[in-house]
């Protein structure tokens, strides 16, 4: 697979009032009710990489955790501050598959969520961003990611990426897999179109 020549957020400017609303239907809890058992008690440190309406970032800060919101989208990143205030997020203008902004603050994250955001990588840029990610998990920490499986939306940049993949590049920057599943989408009309998620959770080899 060659360069991308658009970005992963192709799309989301334009549609991101619309998208403001849908992120806001879905309960995290729910959302990501298959990794619970795998979060740690608060208070940690989360950085929620891909943070769309702060939905997320919010639930995370609400259980007492510290978060680290990462948002390239100013049409989302600005609502979503508005929307989620709270002192214990930090929203963050920063992108894969570098995450340089993020790197600087010098942090070590307890949870690292990429949720949904995989996919809209290249595998270039995929090959960049696994270690990038796997270098800001704390000890004892992990990293949940999700991909999308199913047709593309218009006007959006996608990739079908395997969960096989994925794994294999974790492995490749010293992570283990401890989850793998696969579910159907929690949103009606995509259950529908036929659209799955798959559900992965990592943490660094030397926890095994």
């Amino acid at each position: 697979m060659g360069e991308a020549t658009e970005p992963g957020t192709k799309g989301y400017a334009a549609e991101a009032a619309s998208l403001l609303q849908r992120y806001e239907t879905i309960a995290p809890a729910e959302k990501h009710r298959r990794i619970l058992h795998l979060l740690p008690a608060p208070p940690g440190q989360v950085l929620d990489i891909g943070a769309g309406s702060g939905a997320d970032a919010a639930w995370f800060a609400a259980l007492g955790h510290r978060v680290v919101a990462v948002e390239p989208v100013a049409e989302l990143r600005i609502p979503a501050a508005a929307l989620h205030p709270s002192p214990l997020i930090e929203w963050l203008d920063d992108s894969l598959p570098d995450l340089r902004a993020t790197q600087a603050l010098g942090l070590r994250h307890d949870v690292v969520m990429a949720t949904a955001v995989w996919m809209h990588l290249d595998e270039a840029e995929r090959g960049r961003a696994m270690p990038n990610v796997a270098a800001l998990l704390g000890d004892g920490g992990i990293l949940a990611l999700t991909l999308r499986h199913g047709p593309c939306p218009p006007g959006r940049r996608m990739f079908e990426v395997t969960a096989e993949e994925t794994v294999r590049l974790a492995g490749a920057s010293g992570l283990r897999c401890v989850l793998d599943e696969r579910m159907p989408s929690l949103q009606p009309a995509n259950r529908r179109a036929g659209i799955e998620w798959s559900y992965l959770v990592f943490e660094p080899e030397e926890q095994s």
